[in-house]
């Protein structure tokens, strides 16, 4: 394609410190350019303590074992995700239930949340699609009331914020990613937020494979063993490097982003009422961190008649996720109400390209010339 979907962009930093990696000598994880990343998140954002993972997925995977999830625990997200958000609670052999999208977003409706909680639920997962906060502030005291705890899947929502606050750190967890087409990524990885003391130390067990590996290294006891299940969860410092020439530029990178972000929507208004698609929609409560572009088409054979005329002019834009619910490995196990909202995102949402180097005009003159 002319035009890709996305591209991972270079800052030019990357190389620089992955070279000083490899004369440090210490390859594997935990090393020097782990813990500048780790030190970036928690004096930029104020986590509480952060551990970068190999994968958005795999801080998923760490978070239900920190919450203890058991066979038959409830825990409650959206059908409109992607396949990590669950797949990490069901590999602990929870019950998932399923929140419908809202109207004007294809984030988790905060209304529909009530009503799935009993006696069983043991969390609630929020997803901030295309880094656009859920409502905050409906579903946290939802949740205290009922002793439940929440995880937020920040995977598209680095440098987001709600009513003044970090995503990621509204809730007990958070789970970032830092796929290549992520605003920050390193190819692959990820990154876990710890907002409860309660796992603080967990956690870092949990992400040394079950040991007490970095207790030894801090000199805080005089030999490491097994003492707790885990798995190798930690990057090594390859990918922590390239993270961290990515963090560097991480305002520089945003302030583009945003800027192409901008410039869809406003050329794309009149085009859009036209065709009745809809744009996307950044409530007032929280800020856009311009992950993505999309569209919402009026039906599924505007959708394909879109991606035709874009793919024809050497242009690759993408549909986006299936309902969970419908997908091929849940379906019959799905006992829920009809979510009519997340299904129509599944059939209507389009993605636009947007990554650093995307001459925007290009796209844009290439939908303006769209008849249907």
């Amino acid at each position: 394609m002319n035009i890709p979907f996305n591209k991972p962009y270079l800052s030019g930093k990357e190389l620089t410190y992955i070279a000083d990696a490899l004369s440090r000598g210490h390859l594997s994880g935990n090393g020097y350019y782990s813990q500048q990343c780790h030190q970036f998140f928690t004096h930029t954002y104020g986590f509480k303590k952060a551990l970068l993972t190999t994968s958005c997925t795999d801080a998923l995977e760490m978070a239900a074992l920190l919450l203890d999830i058991q066979p038959g625990d409830e825990v409650i997200m959206p059908s409109f995700t992607f396949v990590s958000t669950a797949n990490a609670f069901e590999l602990r052999g929870a019950v998932i239930r399923f929140v419908d999208s809202q109207t004007d977003h294809p984030g988790m409706d905060a209304s529909l949340i009530a009503p799935l909680i009993n006696e069983k639920t043991k969390a609630i997962v929020v997803v901030h699609y295309a880094g656009v906060a859920c409502d905050m502030d409906a579903i946290m005291p939802l949740a205290n009331a009922h002793d439940l705890f929440v995880v937020e899947d920040a995977a598209q929502a680095i440098d987001s914020y709600y009513k003044g606050r970090v995503l990621g750190s509204l809730g007990h967890l958070g789970a970032f990613s830092f796929h290549e087409t992520k605003n920050i990524q390193c190819g692959e990885g990820g990154l876990l937020t710890i907002n409860d003391a309660r796992f603080t130390e967990r956690a870092e067990i949990l992400w040394e494979k079950g040991t007490n590996r970095s207790a030894f290294f801090r000199g805080e006891v005089d030999k490491y063993g097994w003492v707790d299940i885990g798995s190798s969860f930690l990057p090594s410092e390859l990918n922590a490097a390239y993270l961290f020439g990515q963090l560097e530029c991480l305002q520089d990178i945003q302030n583009r982003r945003k800027h192409i972000w901008e410039r869809y929507h406003s050329a794309l208004c009149d085009w859009a009422t036209f065709h009745e698609i809809a744009q996307p929609k950044i409530p007032e409560h929280t800020t856009n961190n311009a992950h993505m572009y999309y569209v919402v088409c009026k039906d599924i054979e505007q959708r394909s008649s879109l991606i035709q005329h874009l793919k024809a002019l050497d242009i690759l834009a993408v549909f986006h996720y299936q309902s969970l619910h419908k997908s091929p490995y849940f379906k019959a196990k799905y006992t829920g109400e009809a979510l009519a909202e997340s299904d129509r995102y599944s059939d209507c949402l389009l993605r636009l390209p947007l990554f650093y180097e995307l001459d925007v005009d290009i796209v844009i003159n290439a939908l303006l010339a769209y008849e249907a």
